[in-house]
Formats: C-alpha cells, structure tokens, sequence
C-alpha cells in the first residue's frame, strides 16, 4: 500500500477510536523526555491543589472579624470617604459570618464552624492570609489563579510544572485535573491549558465518576474489526508517515506531542485500571474521605485519587471544588448560609482526609498540598444573605513539603474587605510553588512572539515567610 493514498488524518480517524493501542511497540521504551533539573534541591517533587471554584468567603471560613459581628446590619463605611462598590450588586449592609467561630491548634488560628474538619488540622497549615486579586469577575480572577495572566492561552501552572519537570512516573501523566461531577470549572478546559507550550503538558481530564474515567483508552465495543495484529501493522505504516510529515514541518511541536500523548496512552492503558480501581483500599480508608457518604461521595473519591495518583508518580494533581455557573459552587451570591454551608460539607471532610492521609503515609514530607480560589466575598450583604464577589481580599494556605507549619502571612483591614498588610497574588503564590520544587520561577521560561514568558509573568516573589528553614 502506497502511504500517500492515505492521508495521515484518514488514518488515524480508522486507527485512534483504539487510542490505547497506539504506539504499542513502546510500550517497553523509556517514554518520558528528559525534563529540565531543577534549579535547585526542591523540598517538594509533587504537588496536589484544591481549587474552590466561584469564590470561597474568607469572612466565613478563615478570617475572623469581631467588627463584622459588631456592626452587623449597620451600613458599611470604611471611612476616608473612600468609594464603595460591588461587582453585580449594590452594596448592602454589614452582614456577619452566620458560623461561630473559635480558635484551633496550638497556633490559634480562627476557623468557623463551617470547617470542622479541617479546622483540627490548622497547625499543618501555612495561611496566606491576605491574597489580592487584579479582577472580581470569575474567568479572568480563575485565569490569574491558575495561569498567572487575565487572559486566555496562556499555560496553566500544572503545564509549566509538567513542561519543566515532567512526570515521577513514564505510565502517568505528569499533570492530571479531577473536576467536579457536576461539571468543568470557569473557563472551562482552558483552565487546563498547556497554551503555547508542547501540547503534551495540557491537563489530562479523569472523570472520577464516569462510567468510563479516562475516555479512549480501548477499542470501543463496536469496533470488533480493531485487534491487536491489525494495530501492529498499522502501527509499521504510521510510524512513516508520521516521520515524513515531521521531517516537513520540523517547527511544528503538535504532532510529537500526539506521538508522545499516544506512547503515554498505551502505557496508561496498563496502569490506570489499577490507579483508578479504589478497591484495594480499605473500608476505614474509605470512610475517612466520606465516600460512604453521598454528600463528600465525589469530593473524597477524587481526593484519595489524588493521594493514589502522586503515590504512582503524577506531578501535579488539580481537584476542583464546584462547577462554572452561579450554582453549586462556592459563588454565593444569595445565601451564604444555605450556599456556602453546601458547599463546605463537601469539601471538608474530604480535603482534611487527604492531609492526614498523606501524613500517615509519609507522603507530605514531599508533597505540597495547596488550598486556594480565585477571589473572596464582601463584609456586606448582596440582597439578605449572599455575598458578592471581592478580590480586595482572600485566604489561600499551603501545608506539606518545607512548609512552615503553623503559620501566617498578612491580614485584611477590620473589614476583610482588603488585604493591609503581607499583601501577596497569584504571582507570590506561583513562585513559591516553583520554590518547593526546587525551580526559579524568573528562570523558568518558554520563548513565544519574541518573549521569554513565564508563569509569574514579571511579578512575583517567593513567600519566604511560610517556608520552612
């Protein structure tokens, strides 16, 4: 057969509906690129983030003000004349947390009852307590929490992480996103993005709780005619005309990047039943995360996949806490006590699970655990109960690999309206990552249109403050 009578895009349409199968003489190959050496000894090698989609309340959960409690339905003025304004709304009246609140641990930091779990856990935490954004608005605000720029296509900080370091493992990705069952975050897949790096360091989507997780990884049923031998031979004939298109456009990364995707596929096809297969766990295991328990079910699936993931090697794992959209999230715009109360109960359990089971298993002394969400919430009211959005002031925390347990960095003013003093951005954020996987986020850089760009754009500094010494 002539390979010019096909067109490599006919053939991989008849090939690929079995893209478990492809590339399955490499099966036994190293299959990982080399990645880049650190810059210098991480404290970290993998990490796992907990992405509160829609805007977690910092006024509910972590920062603690007596004078909201204190002026409650009073109007709100912060004096100095200054302007008071909100993102879809018209501002209301000061509204306290409806949680009680204490103090926890031997660091004494504030928790509402909102938390109860994770509230046992605080003297593991590092708390950057007064985070800012550039934007209030959902897609750009999540765009700079995950990728550092307000707009899209640029790669997310688990592509870079992947691009930079690759994979611990060569039958895992190095970088793996786990969204919530009710669906994709804001900004939907791009939240994932490798942008103008190799294709190959994009999120690989699991669907936790999908019939099939992890789509394409075998022939479908109604392709019976697609068998090991046709695939071998197959293979022989794409093997040439995948080098001849390569060695026509020697520029163009996309299609090693599928090369590459297809090597990993057909290595992932052995390892995922077992890393998706929750049955080796135990029942106490189990029930830990809440997954005997319909409302922390999907959260704590995901969660202790995520510690199954970076125990096989995965670099950097994303679970998400809440679809897009103004429901089921943590955007609570009209009942912060029926809403966010929602959606802490599922996150709760589960994500203070996690932590405790990376410790027992030795797994924090070098995995990062990282909590965070793309803006906060107004001291005042929208409508009677809701909150609107605010990115004047929020609360992210690390806890983990050379993380300074215990710890805080900066405040918000009276108001937890905004951030005063330790002021720190999804740049302070990105770097300090970058820090505990022993990478110099100023010299971690791609070439693009003439610009060494780089996940912390040209800003950013390592918080130095919640590092271990």
């Amino acid at each position: 057969m002539n390979p010019t009578a096909v067109t490599r895009r006919d053939f991989l349409g008849r090939l690929s509906t079995g893209l478990g199968g492809i590339a399955l003489t490499s099966l036994l190959a190293d299959g990982v690129s080399a990645a880049t050496p650190p810059h210098f000894s991480p404290k970290a090698r993998r990490v796992i983030q907990l992405f509160m989609n829609g805007g977690a309340s910092q006024c509910d959960l972590f920062d603690y003000k007596p004078q909201l409690i204190a002026r409650h339905g009073q109007k709100f003025d912060p004096g100095n004349g200054e302007r008071v304004e909100a993102s879809i709304s018209i501002p209301g009246a000061v509204m306290k947390s409806p949680f009680e609140w204490s103090q926890h641990g031997q660091c004494g930091r504030w928790v509402s009852t909102a938390l109860p779990h994770l509230a046992r856990h605080v003297d593991e935490m590092a708390f950057l307590m007064a985070m800012q954004s550039r934007s209030n608005v959902h897609g750009p605000a999540a765009y700079l929490q995950t990728s550092g720029f307000l707009l899209p296509g640029f790669p997310c900080a688990g592509a870079w992480i992947s691009y930079a370091l690759g994979s611990l493992a060569d039958n895992v990705p190095a970088f793996v996103v786990l969204p919530d069952v009710r669906g994709l975050p804001y900004n939907g897949r791009s939240a994932f993005t490798a942008g103008f790096l190799p294709a190959n360091h994009q999120g690989t989507i699991i669907s936790a709780s999908a019939p099939q997780p992890m789509t394409h990884l075998r022939p479908p049923a109604n392709a019976p005619h697609i068998t090991p031998e046709s695939r071998v031979e197959g293979l022989a004939l794409l093997r040439e005309m995948n080098a001849a298109h390569a060695a026509e456009r020697p520029d163009d990364s996309r299609l090693n990047a599928r090369i590459e995707s297809y090597e990993l596929a057909a290595r992932l096809q052995l390892a995922a039943p077992e890393l998706l297969n929750l049955a080796s766990e135990t029942q106490a295991t189990k029930n830990l995360y809440g997954i005997d328990q319909a409302e922390t079910a999907d959260f704590g699936k995901r969660c202790l996949l995520a510690r199954r993931m970076v125990e096989r090697g995965v670099r950097f794992v994303q679970v998400w806490s809440g679809q897009g959209g103004g429901a089921d999230n943590w955007d609570n715009h009209t009942d912060i006590p029926k809403e966010l109360s929602a959606a802490a109960r599922k996150m709760d359990q589960p994500a203070a699970a996690l932590l405790m089971d990376l410790k027992a298993r030795g797994l924090l002394e070098d995995t990062l655990l990282v909590w965070t969400t793309e803006f906060g919430r107004m001291p005042f009211s929208q409508g009677s109960t809701g909150r609107d959005h605010n990115g004047g002031t929020f609360v992210s925390w690390f806890a983990g690999a050379g993380v300074k347990p215990g710890t805080a960095v900066g405040q918000s003013d009276e108001w937890s309206w905004k951030a005063v003093e330790g002021v720190t951005t999804s740049y302070d954020l990105h770097a300090t990552i970058l820090h505990l996987l022993g990478l110099n986020h100023e010299q971690l850089t791609f070439r693009h249109s003439g610009i060494d760009r780089r996940l912390t754009d040209v800003h950013g500094h390592v918080i130095r403050e919640v590092l271990a010494s």
